[in-house]
């Protein structure tokens, strides 16, 4: 599906080629949470960019862009100086080992890159502030009342990862086949009747955000099947029964741990070529 890192290297990167309005990008975030706040997360970061810390309230989404322009044209390169990472336990491409920002990026499983001067660099780490002290949107029912941004000083920019599009849409192609058979083996429970009926819900919520105009037709259909692939794991990790006994819902389950992978390449290697597209106009 989509994440808060995805819309804002997007929309950032088609605002920063000259594709797109500030007001797209505000737009574009606004899907996620009513208000952004942006706060660094050390003094040494602070020094660098001149973001608050450790006060957070005086920054807000605008600050958040002025940031990554400043950062971003230090770079000096007519091609994308933002990337993302999706990082999971296994496989932290893309991070800086032993920072605080590879630990924080990797429990968001989210991140954004923003390459600078001479090497260096900036993460970017999103977390949702539901006004009671939480952050893990899993546990809520209601809406984020914002999103926080935490920006890091990195020593240097990680080689961002690009995966090629036609082998990850290749293997979409495979999971999205897969992924359906697994939920056709599933037996719902009593309380879910209509599993398919749960995956369109949450492709709908996915289909409320958008990518920037121009971006290239494949990439988004990559986008697409990714989110299917991913929505029908959603659904089917909830109907998994709990037992010891091998069942055809346990021999689904197997088949779809490996999907994940699948998704989360399919998925960069599409938001890669939309960013990378923003700069061959």
């Amino acid at each position: 599906m989509w994440c808060p890192s995805v819309s804002l290297s997007v929309w950032a990167n088609a605002w920063l080629a000259g594709s797109a309005a500030p007001d797209d990008v505000l737009d574009a975030l606004s899907l996620w949470a009513p208000q952004h706040f942006v706060t660094a997360y050390d003094s040494v970061t602070a020094g660098h960019t001149g973001l608050p810390w450790p006060d957070l309230d005086e920054a807000s989404v605008v600050t958040l862009l002025q940031t990554l322009r400043t950062t971003a044209a230090r770079a000096r390169v007519a091609e994308p100086a933002i990337s993302i990472v999706l990082p999971v336990p296994g496989d932290v491409r893309g991070l800086v080992a032993g920072t605080a920002f590879e630990y924080d990026a990797l429990a968001a499983s989210e991140a954004v890159v923003v390459a600078g001067e001479a090497g260096s660099a900036i993460g970017l780490v999103p977390e949702f502030d539901y006004g009671d002290g939480e952050s893990d949107p899993e546990e809520h029912e209601t809406s984020p009342q914002a999103l926080v941004w935490t920006v890091y000083s990195l020593p240097g920019a990680p080689a961002p990862d690009h995966p090629d599009l036609g082998e990850a849409e290749y293997a979409l192609r495979s999971a999205v086949r897969s992924a359906a058979d697994a939920l056709g083996a599933i037996r719902p429970g009593f309380d879910v009747s209509d599993p398919r009926g749960m995956v369109e819900q949450l492709l709908e919520c996915a289909r409320a955000h958008r990518a920037p105009d121009g971006a290239p037709s494949r990439a988004l259909r990559v986008l697409e099947n990714a989110a299917h692939v991913e929505a029908i794991l959603r659904v089917s990790s909830g109907l998994m029964p709990i037992g010891t006994q091998m069942s055809e819902a346990q021999i689904a389950s197997d088949a779809l741990k490996p999907l994940s992978a699948v998704v989360r390449s399919a998925r960069m290697a599409a938001v890669s070529d939309i960013l990378h597209s923003a700069w061959r106009r």
